[in-house]
């Protein structure tokens, strides 16, 4: 059975285009400016959600979660990063399959250095960008956060 689709109207369309240029805006240009400490967004959240877990470690599933990454992509990734000494693996003792990833001390030393440089990027080209609109901006992606999936 097929459903009435609303489509988005002129301003709705404008406005959700402009999301996602945005998003892509912020995302390349927070990139950018951590390509100079060699690593990307998705590597420095890795590194902050493990600088955040007790005992500096994460379980695999768990961090792919916390850093809104696929477990393959997490997977490779942490894979990079622990060939660069930023990252090790070892496996659960309690739970054969589960693996810890543990930030090392070079990891901890890099996001040390990247952390003032990234926060002035995101100060930059979001929070100051967005100006008297950030409140607003912060309820909308809150409320989004709240939306239940459809269960179509």
């Amino acid at each position: 059975m097929e459903q009435d689709v609303q489509w988005l109207s002129d301003d709705e369309q404008a406005i959700w285009r402009a999301y996602l240029q945005g998003v892509a805006r912020v995302d390349q240009y927070l990139d950018d400016d951590l390509r100079k400490f060699g690593i990307d967004l998705g590597e420095y959240e890795i590194l902050v959600c493990l600088s955040e877990a007790p005992q500096a470690q994460l379980r695999m599933s768990d961090l792919a979660q916390q850093a809104n990454q696929s477990r393959s992509r997490l997977t490779h990734t942490v894979t990079r990063m622990e060939n660069d000494g930023l990252v090790t693996r070892s496996a659960c003792p309690d739970d054969r399959r589960g693996v810890w990833a543990t930030l090392t001390d070079q990891g901890r030393e890099l996001l040390l250095r990247a952390a003032p440089s990234h926060v002035a990027a995101v100060r930059h080209i979001l929070i100051d960008a967005a100006g008297d609109d950030l409140d607003a901006l912060g309820r909308v992606f809150s409320t989004v956060l709240a939306v239940k999936d459809d269960p179509a």
